[in-house]
């Protein structure tokens, strides 16, 4: 059975939220609708993916042993929660460049 304390919505709701304000150095959103769709779009992947990320990456790494579950749940929720920040962003400015009204 899943753990749905408040520590387990709290880790992957820290770690989402970390990861969409680390997300801004890479790429600063345009304007505040962007930046707010792109920040929601990152906290809720986060929360919703950050624990199997989080565990498949400790796995990967070789590192599940030095990692409390905590930690995973947290790393794995930045993860997830800069790559959709990335992402979204990347789509955001491919849509605007290529797509314009035609005829």
């Amino acid at each position: 059975m899943a753990d749905f304390s408040g520590a387990f919505w709290m880790e992957r709701a820290i770690g989402a939220s970390a990861g969409a304000a680390v997300s801004l150095v890479y790429m600063l959103p345009k304007g505040s609708r962007e930046a707010a769709c792109r920040f929601l779009a990152g906290l809720i992947s986060g929360l919703v993916f950050g624990g199997p990320a989080g565990v498949f990456l400790a796995a990967r790494l070789g590192i599940v042993a030095f990692l409390s579950p905590s930690e995973i749940m947290l790393s794995g929720a930045a993860a997830v929660s800069v790559s959709a920040w990335w992402g979204l962003g990347v789509l955001a400015r491919v849509a605007g460049r290529w797509g314009g009204a035609r005829g």
